[in-house]
């Protein structure tokens, strides 16, 4: 049964990250294709970030009180492709924009969810979550290669059907994911699942995390124009963001290996990213900017590792689905209020930006360095494992 909920998993999440992978470099394309300016684009593009953390830790919740996560995720999947085959009869830009919130009111919540289902199954299977999750950094290279190689061929206010067809098969692929088992006797959702906002382990392991994965805002938002600008092609562009995300998959492919604690993989992906950053400040050139490709295994997946498991260990099961919410959340208000704050820095500064995300990774690392002792407890399953 582990094997069949793993490679059931393994497909789901493959499909999720198709989506992402399709919709993030070729969403804006067809907003434009469609006729909407620069400023109402930015608006859309926007509205995933705002869910986030509004609307996604409510519909995480109520997932979880009903303990309906398999439920959620086929929800969530069916209304996503649903949104955007609508999305896709629109040129208006208020009912453009009134649609897509429709649509990330459901969608967002789709990867803590799945997150969640995952984190049941390293409980209750003694599954690694590194070795589930690569499956979802592969299919988003396949997600972005094929839209690539297809956008040559389709015209530009045609590609919306492409993110259709993959949301399509996001949903399919939710009809075949097993249920989890029940929930031991005496951990099921009576116990208030905001009390999480209380503990203070939990709230450093999402803080940390959130300060660490925000410090690549800069680099999500400026490395293509900051590259473009030293004259590299859009192919070697194309390339360097690939291998961050090889990088990744072979940082989880590795994680059942790992031996260390999950809060010294956080403070190692901190350190990663302050090294990362102050060289990318640098414009590293050649081997240079390998190097700091390469250094996103850590800087992303190795804190994402180390923070998963820290939740198995630090969040009851019956509120896996609560405390994915509450990190997304965290994450989305970080992450947000830093690509916000990066933009001026950019425009006065240019590099120079790395250094502010640099000391925005060194914090989380330092904020998650004197918790460590406080987060070296039990996990809550003696099966909690990765």
């Amino acid at each position: 049964m582990s094997r069949r909920f793993a490679g059931r998993l393994g497909l789901f999440y493959s499909a999720v990250f198709v989506l992402s992978g399709t919709h993030l470099p070729f969403f804006p394309v067809w907003l434009r294709a469609i006729g909407l300016d620069a400023s109402w684009i930015g608006v859309i593009i926007a509205v995933p970030a705002v869910t986030r953390f509004t609307i996604l830790p409510f519909i995480t919740a109520i997932a979880e009180r009903r303990q309906a996560l398999r439920a959620a995720m086929r929800l969530t999947t069916f209304a996503t492709a649903s949104g955007f085959a609508v999305l896709a009869f629109q040129h208006d830009p208020w009912l453009v924009f009134l649609v897509y919130v429709a649509t990330c009111c459901l969608w967002t919540p789709l990867v803590p969810l799945t997150d969640a289902y995952a984190l049941r199954g390293v409980m209750s299977y003694g599954l690694n979550y590194g070795r589930l999750r690569l499956w979802g950094s592969a299919a988003f290279i396949v997600g972005t290669l094929l839209c690539g190689g297809l956008a040559d061929f389709v015209a530009a206010p045609e590609l919306i059907w492409i993110i259709v067809s993959v949301a399509l098969l996001g949903a399919a692929s939710s009809l075949l994911l097993q249920s989890l088992p029940s929930l031991p006797r005496g951990a099921g959702p009576a116990r208030d699942g905001r009390a999480l906002l209380r503990d203070p382990g939990f709230l450093c392991i999402i803080i940390s995390s959130a300060l660490i994965q925000a410090s690549h805002a800069a680099y999500y938002t400026f490395s293509a124009i900051e590259w473009k600008a030293q004259g590299l092609s859009g192919l070697t562009i194309a390339w360097l963001w690939t291998m961050g995300v090889l990088a990744e998959i072979v940082v989880f492919a590795l994680s059942p290996r790992f031996t260390v604690a999950p809060s010294s993989l956080v403070i190692i992906g901190a350190v990663a990213a302050v090294l990362r950053w102050t060289l990318t400040a640098t414009e590293p050139h050649a081997l240079g900017l390998a190097a700091v490709q390469i250094s996103h295994g850590f800087t992303f997946g190795l804190t994402l590792v180390g923070t998963m498991g820290l939740l198995v260990r630090e969040v009851p099961a019956h509120a896996t689905a609560r405390g994915q919410g509450y990190y997304a959340a965290a994450s989305g208000i970080v992450g947000s209020a830093a690509s916000v704050l990066s933009g001026p820095v950019y425009a006065q500064y240019g590099p120079g930006v790395y250094f502010v995300m640099a000391g925005m990774a060194g914090l989380g690392g330092l904020l998650m360095w004197t918790a460590r002792h406080r987060l070296a407890g039990q996990p809550h399953s003696a099966a909690s494992g990765g």
